[in-house]
């Protein structure tokens, strides 16, 4: 009974934020992955991979970035409803 109690007075820290904010980090980690390495077709197979990992991480970072986004718009408060007609 202490989840539900817990789960229902989230006052905590709420998870799309979060889960934004890494997203931005690996897209921005894969950037760097991807732009620091030179394209050469003398390139070491082991240099190309981590390239190759760059991009992989930069396109996950896209993908977590826009689940953290809809993650906050899910979680986000709605007002109440005020049903009140009285002229």
């Amino acid at each position: 009974m202490e989840f539900i109690r817990c789960s229902r007075n989230n006052q905590g820290m709420k998870a799309g934020p979060v889960i934004t904010i890494s997203g931005i980090i690996m897209i921005i980690f894969g950037l760097v992955l991807f732009y620091s390495i030179q394209s050469d077709q003398n390139l070491d197979q082991s240099l190309r991979l981590v390239k190759h990992g760059g991009t992989f991480v930069g396109l996950m970072g896209i993908g977590i970035m826009t689940a953290g986004i809809l993650l906050y718009l899910i979680e986000r408060e709605q007002p109440p409803i005020q049903e009140d007609f009285d002229m």
